[in-house]
């Protein structure tokens, strides 16, 4: 065999964005329609040259790469728990069709693949949870101190149920659904948004510690939902609901709540904004058939959506 391959998903949350933030749960669920993929060709000459063209970038890995490189950091991670003491003679290539900064867990997927792509170069067997851990550690140069829900997620390739402080627990969802994943095309940093949701948190803790329970209720209703297949209308209910409380705590924006709004008038069971808000994605909750998948995808365009994503959540 001339060469290896290896891809991994994205994600998105479902339930549960920024309450986790404050030890309520969180849903996360992979996204199959999108993914990083990772390429090792064994070379003739001596080293491993990395080429990621999204990141515009080629060159070796050597002693001269910084510390705060992830695609170094994971490959050199892996190669120790692979117990390798020097990397192939090889080109490792990394390509992703997940959109860059966009809440989608495109960092953990590049490093999900080049785990398994080195795995099976050295003919050997990384489980989930050992892929999980590697990339968590990466995961640290992006979010400085990363919940561990978009590694664990995208690793499992399920979805997962997470609390903080807690062991993340990998879920089963019992029937598949749809989702429609809807772009605002609008760039808002996590930090800055969970920055000014603390400040008021701070301000008024009792009130937005009532919001917080709400929300957790919600996660973990829709967690009982999904493993049982009810993930008709009433999981949509649920997403509505959520996405409420997202809007009175601070964290939707017009755009946001415009896409939903468009999605639930084309027939979408459920829709609300995924990940930090204030711009970045929406999520709707669609009838798997492709008419009803047709009109939900039609309206998000008609509404502004700068990209639009189709996914299904299937059972392991």
């Amino acid at each position: 065999m001339s060469g290896y391959q290896a891809v991994a998903p994205g994600k998105i949350i479902l339930f549960g964005e920024h309450a986790v933030v404050y030890g309520r749960p969180a849903i996360a669920v992979p996204v199959s329609n999108v993914q990083a993929t990772a390429r090792l060709e064994p070379a003739t000459t001596a080293g491993l040259r990395l080429v990621a063209p999204d990141l515009k970038r080629d060159y070796y890995l050597g002693d001269d790469v910084a510390p705060d490189d992830a695609l170094a950091r994971i490959i050199r991670l892996t190669l120790a728990r692979l117990g390798q003491p020097a990397p192939p003679d090889a080109v490792l290539t990394v390509t992703s069709t997940i959109p860059l900064g966009r809440g989608l867990g495109s960092g953990a997927a590049i490093s999900t693949a080049i785990c398994r792509v080195l795995a099976q170069f050295y003919e050997q067997t990384l489980s989930p949870a050992e892929v999980s851990s590697l990339v968590y550690e990466v995961e640290k140069l992006y979010h400085g101190t990363p919940s561990g829900i978009d590694n664990t997620v995208i690793a499992y390739e399920q979805p997962v149920y997470f609390v903080k402080g807690q062991p993340i627990e990998p879920m089963a969802a019992a029937k598949p659904f749809t989702l429609v994943v809807g772009d605002t095309g609008i760039v808002a940093p996590t930090h800055q948004v969970v920055g000014d949701l603390r400040r008021r948190w701070e301000i008024e803790p009792a009130r937005y510690e009532i919001y917080f329970d709400h929300i957790a209720a919600i996660a973990v209703q829709a967690r009982l939902l999904i493993e049982q297949g009810e993930t008709g209308p009433e999981l949509g209910r649920l997403m509505n609901a959520n996405q409420a409380l997202l809007e009175t705590v601070g964290v939707s924006s017009p755009a946001l709540e415009q896409l939903s709004a468009a999605a639930r008038q084309a027939g979408a069971l459920g829709a609300k904004l995924s990940g930090a808000g204030w711009g970045g994605n929406m999520i709707a909750l669609v009838e798997p058939q492709p008419d009803a998948v047709g009109r939900v995808t039609a309206a998000l365009e008609v509404a502004g959506a700068t990209g639009i994503i189709v996914t299904e959540v299937a059972p392991p």
